[in-house]
C-alpha cells in the first residue's frame, strides 16, 4: 500500500470549485484568502449555502451547515494528544440538526415495530426491534414485556430502569449543545487507536456526533435501541449516531432486516463525516462504486475520493453492521468534544457515557472504589477488548489488583 498522506487543504479546494459552481475564491474577503485553513472552512460552508443537498466532499453528501450549527464554525489553536500544537475546525452543535426527523426507538408493545438492535447473545445479527425479536429474546432469559404484551422502557434522560430488562430511549433537551474539535490538516498516529464501547468516533456532514457500538444488553441488562437511521438521544438529551446512516439500507437489504432509513439520503460512496482524527469518512463504496479490498485494521486506506482528485487517507463503513471504524488511525486533538449537557459523555457527570443508567458501567464509581482515574479505566478497558474486555489486562494496566478489579464491576444482569 502506498504511504499514508494528510488531506490536502488545496487539494480540497480545488475538488471544492468543481462541484460547486457558486464558489469561487473572489467570494473570501481579503483576510480569509491568507489562511488556508480559514479559507477551506469558509469554503465549505458557502458550498453548502449554494448547494444544500451537496457536500464539498461527495456531490450527493451533506454538510455541517446551518441547519446543525449554533454559531459558525471557526479555525482554532488546539493541541493535539501528542502535545504537538495543531489547528482545528471547532464547531458549536445543536442537541440536533433542525432538519433531521428522528425515531422510532421503541416499541409500546408486542404488535409495534421500533427501531433496530445488533444482538450480540444466541442468535446474534441485526434485528428490527418488533414482537418477534423480542419474543426471541425472552426464550434467553431476557424478558422485556408483561403479560399483557407491553413492552417495558424508560426515558434515560430523567429516570433510571424500574425492572430488570427495558428498552432504552430518551427524550432530547433544546438547550444542550456540543462543541467539537477536529484537526484541519490530519496526522498520523504512530499507532492505531481502538475504539471501545461508546468510543469518541466522529462527526457527521450533518452535524451529529458518532460514536462507536452502544452498551451490550449482555453487559448491562437494557437495550438502548437505535432508530432506523442507527442513531439514539444520549442521557443528556442530544442525539448521535452509531452508524453510517447515508448506507445502512444496504445493509438492511443484505442482512434480510425489515427496516428502512427514511430520514437521510442513500449512498454507498457518499462522504459520512469526518472522524476526530480529521480523516474522512466514507460509505462502504470507493467513488467509482467499486468495493476497496485493500483497507488497513482500521477501515481506512489511501485512494481517490473522486475522479480528479488526489489520494488521500480516508475510512470507508462496513458492509455489515456495526459498519464504523473500528481503530482511528490519526492523532486527535485534546479536550475534543464536550457538552452542556448535565449527563452523559463530554458533560461534567460522563459516568456510563451514551447509554447513562443502566446504560453501562458506572466508571467513575469504579474507578473512585480501585483509586484511579475514570478516563485511564475507560482507556484501558477499550485497549482489553471492550465488550467482554480481559479484565486481567486491565488490572495490569491500571497497576491494580484483579479481584479488587472484579469486585468493583457492577455484577453481570439478571436473566
Amino acid at each position: 500500500m502506498p504511504p499514508r498522506t494528510p488531506r490536502s487543504i488545496a487539494a480540497s479546494e480545488t475538488a471544492l470549485a468543481a462541484r460547486c459552481p457558486a464558489w469561487r475564491p473572489t467570494t473570501l474577503t481579503s483576510n480569509e484568502t491568507g489562511d488556508p485553513a480559514m479559507r477551506f472552512l469558509r469554503s465549505c460552508a458557502i458550498c453548502a449555502v449554494f448547494t444544500p443537498a451537496a457536500a464539498f466532499a461527495h456531490p450527493d453528501a451533506h454538510s455541517v451547515a446551518d441547519a446543525a450549527l449554533v454559531s459558525p464554525a471557526e479555525i482554532v489553536d488546539c493541541t493535539l494528544e501528542t502535545g504537538e500544537t495543531a489547528q482545528c475546525a471547532r464547531y458549536v452543535v445543536k442537541y440536533l440538526p433542525d432538519d433531521l426527523e428522528i425515531g422510532p426507538f421503541c416499541p409500546a408493545t408486542l404488535e409495534d415495530k421500533g427501531g433496530i438492535w445488533h444482538w450480540d447473545g444466541d442468535e446474534a445479527g441485526l434485528y428490527r426491534i418488533d414482537g418477534d425479536f423480542l419474543r426471541m429474546l425472552d426464550a434467553q432469559g431476557y424478558t422485556f414485556f408483561n403479560a399483557d404484551g407491553e413492552v417495558y422502557s424508560f426515558d434515560i434522560r430523567i429516570e433510571g430502569p424500574t425492572e430488570a430488562h427495558e428498552c432504552i430511549q430518551g427524550s432530547v433537551d433544546p438547550d444542550v449543545e456540543m462543541t467539537v474539535l477536529i484537526p484541519t490538516n490530519p496526522v498520523m498516529a504512530d499507532e492505531p487507536t481502538s475504539l471501545g464501547t461508546v468510543a469518541k468516533v466522529g462527526i457527521g456532514l450533518d452535524g451529529v456526533p458518532i460514536f462507536a457500538d452502544a452498551p451490550s444488553v449482555l453487559e448491562t441488562g437494557h437495550m438502548p435501541a437505535l432508530d432506523t437511521c442507527g442513531g439514539h438521544v444520549d442521557p443528556g438529551g442530544w442525539y448521535h449516531w452509531h452508524a453510517t446512516a447515508t448506507d445502512v439500507n444496504a445493509i438492511y437489504d443484505s442482512e434480510g432486516v425489515d427496516a428502512e432509513c427514511v430520514n437521510v439520503a442513500q449512498d454507498q460512496t457518499a462522504q459520512f463525516g469526518y472522524a476526530f482524527d480529521g480523516f474522512a469518512m466514507f460509505g462502504p463504496l470507493n467513488h467509482d462504486g467499486s468495493l476497496p479490498d485493500d483497507l488497513d485494521d482500521c477501515g481506512g486506506h489511501v485512494g481517490l475520493t473522486e475522479t480528479d482528485g488526489e489520494a488521500e487517507y480516508h475510512y470507508h463503513a462496513g458492509n455489515t453492521f456495526p459498519n464504523l471504524p473500528a481503530c482511528l488511525a490519526g492523532v486527535v486533538a485534546q479536550d475534543n468534544f464536550a457538552t452542556n449537557a448535565a449527563n452523559g459523555i463530554g458533560s461534567a457527570n460522563a459516568g456510563g457515557g451514551p447509554g447513562g443508567p443502566g446504560g453501562g458501567p458506572d466508571f467513575d464509581a469504579v474507578a473512585e472504589t480501585l483509586n484511579v482515574d475514570a478516563e485511564t479505566l475507560r482507556q484501558a478497558m477499550e485497549d482489553a477488548g471492550g465488550r467482554g474486555a480481559d479484565l486481567a489486562k486491565v488490572a495490569e494496566a491500571l497497576g491494580v489488583d484483579e479481584d479488587a478489579l472484579r469486585a468493583a464491576m457492577p455484577a453481570p444482569p439478571q436473566q
